[in-house]
């Protein structure tokens, strides 16, 4: 198995983690790396209107930042920079938290912690029967400037009474999957990441980087 040094355009280790476990299991074996890891400054604006503009935004923003440092090449990156932009859509919110689920509850300018997130969540669903959501993830994997391919994938669900579960991040806690009576921090990992949004649009862009 050839292994894949992949960039993540992204300060979450977590999801760094989960990227690399997803790919491992659909046998593209990869390091996956974030911009910290090679004293890199990255803290792109995020304003498109869009997961996928935000996602595209940050590959662009990284591969123009590590070009000033000698490009892919110089850097070891072999397979090229993968990104993403995921959230939660919540139907009787109106789509909301969707792009700014990252940044959702927000009190000047300070942003609040994933726990506050989700008991503001379910403050605002107390009343509100129509529970029906979804997570999305569009994700960007980038060779250069001119050349990229995209996926964008779901996972439906609804939103929990209460948190519930140790596992995952973020919303996982309140992300109910009917039809297995957990959330999604109650999988285990490995079920996690064969149905989540990340792990199928994850699983997308593995052709191409079989061919690297």
């Amino acid at each position: 198995m050839t292994m894949h040094v992949l960039l993540f355009a992204s300060g979450n280790r977590h999801k760094a983690r989960e990227a690399e476990a997803v790919l491992t299991l659909a046998g593209v074996g990869c390091e996956v790396k974030l911009p910290a890891d090679f004293g890199l400054d990255f803290d792109p604006v995020e304003d498109g209107g869009t997961f996928l503009e935000n996602a595209l935004i940050k590959a662009h923003v990284l591969y123009r930042l590590l070009n000033e440092r000698g490009g892919l090449d110089g850097a070891g990156i072999g397979a090229g920079i993968l990104a993403d932009d995921s959230g939660l859509c919540i139907d009787a919110l109106g789509g909301r938290p969707g792009i700014f689920s990252a940044r959702y509850g927000e009190r000047d300018g300070r942003k609040i912690g994933a726990g506050e997130r989700n008991a503001l969540l379910l403050e605002e669903l107390r009343d509100i029967e129509n529970r029906a959501a979804r997570f999305v993830c569009s994700t960007v994997l980038l060779f250069d400037e001119n050349r990229f391919v995209t996926a964008q994938e779901t996972v439906e669900g609804e939103i929990a009474r209460e948190a519930r579960g140790k596992g995952g991040f973020g919303y996982d806690p309140i992300f109910l999957l009917p039809e297995r009576g957990l959330t999604i921090a109650e999988l285990p990992e490995g079920e996690k990441h064969l149905i989540s949004h990340r792990g199928k649009a994850f699983r997308a862009l593995t052709p191409f980087l079989r061919e690297r």
